[in-house]
């Protein structure tokens, strides 16, 4: 029996186009989702660029420079640094910590095979902020030596190499026998989160009066402080987990079968492991580090799309990427209008979504979970 399903499992990738066309194949449905989804993206990035407490508006200055409208020199000015060092640095952030964070839930899933895994839910992020307070607390005292060195990239580093603790030592409690328990693995990440929140909350206790508020907004999660020199930090690390993350499909649908499939189908399982993980902690840990906390994006998408498109990680990476960011710069203008002309932080706004939809699937699977 156990000779026959083997062969019956090596011999899938062999199914012929017109079988693939069968029902319940998502391949034409996936493709059609990253078009509409790229679509979504261009238009979240257009209100990105136009919502805001000021009237400036990267059309305007197109209209100006094309020669069809006239202004006020001191007001395109204006216009001119608000768009072009505030709104836009801040679109491209909002783009890469959305993307980052929805393929790291999505990346975490895949590899516990639960769709409950989430940086944000098993202490990944909590490892990540701890890493980043560290730096804001110590980094011109104890770590002084460290943060010079490193410069700019101090702290994008600090969040990845807490991340990446916090995902190795999850991963190690968790797995056993190559079999991941969902119970042990949502407790764990409670435990570790719990534990870095300590350690954090000790680094902000004999913080300064100027970190602590720094710490306190930075917390709630925040694309305000967007800047040429965070993009210039974090997003070469955000980009590189991502462009890593494009090759791991095959090996997650393989790794969906189990690792002992998996490895009979040829993935190198342990060095799949490792790598994801790594980007996985690089995607979180820089995104924690220059928009603080924001939850629920790495469930919410992923999930989202895996009961429209299916579970074919050839579809779902590219969408949840896509989707992530749109999902993300949506809830930054939100954040940027409800309250206007102040500003809600944008970890609020992602709570208030994610936290109902994260029960509904409690809901949805509570049979599954009678532990």
């Amino acid at each position: 029996m156990a000779g026959t399903m083997l062969a019956q499992t090596l011999d899938a990738p062999r199914i012929g186009p017109a079988e693939r066309r069968a029902e319940g194949d998502r391949s034409r449905l996936g493709r059609l989702a990253i078009v509409v989804l790229v679509g979504l993206l261009l238009v979240a990035m257009a209100l990105s660029m136009t919502t805001g407490a000021s009237g400036a508006s990267a059309w305007s200055l197109l209209t100006h420079g094309l020669g069809w409208a006239q202004g006020d020199a001191a007001a395109l000015a204006r216009d001119h640094a608000v768009v072009l060092n505030i709104r836009l640095p801040r679109m491209l952030l909002g783009v890469l910590i959305g993307a980052g964070l929805a393929v790291s839930g999505l990346l975490m899933q895949g590899l516990f095979r639960n769709p409950l895994a989430d940086p944000g839910l098993v202490g990944v992020s909590s490892g990540s902020a701890l890493g980043a307070v560290g730096v804001i607390v110590l980094g011109t005292t104890v770590l002084a030596p460290v943060t010079q060195a490193l410069g700019i990239f101090a702290l994008p580093v600090a969040a990845f190499g807490g991340g990446l603790l916090t995902t190795a030592i999850l991963y190690r409690v968790a797995t056993r026998s190559g079999q991941t328990a969902i119970a042990t693995m949502l407790l764990a990440g409670i435990a570790l989160g719990a534990l870095a929140g300590a350690i954090s909350g000790i680094l902000v206790y004999v913080a300064s009066d100027a970190q602590l508020r720094d710490l306190t907004f930075w917390g709630m999660g925040s694309l305000a402080g967007a800047t040429w020199v965070k993009i210039a930090a974090a997003g070469p690390i955000i980009a590189l987990a991502l462009c890593a993350s494009a090759f791991l499909a095959q090996g997650l649908n393989a790794l969906t079968l189990g690792e002992a499939t998996a490895a009979h189908l040829g993935v190198p399982v342990q060095r799949f492991k490792r790598i994801t993980i790594l980007a996985v902690a690089a995607a979180t840990g820089a995104s924690v580090a220059v928009s603080g906390g924001i939850g629920f994006v790495g469930i919410v998408v992923p999930h989202l799309l895996r009961l429209v498109i299916g579970p074919d990680h050839r579809y779902l990476l590219p969408a949840t990427a896509l989707l992530g960011a749109s999902f993300l710069l949506l809830a930054d203008a939100l954040s940027r209008t409800i309250v206007a002309p102040a500003e809600l932080p944008i970890g609020i706004v992602t709570a208030a979504f994610g936290g109902p939809f994260f029960l509904w699937i409690l809901l949805r699977r509570r049979a599954a979970f009678s532990w």
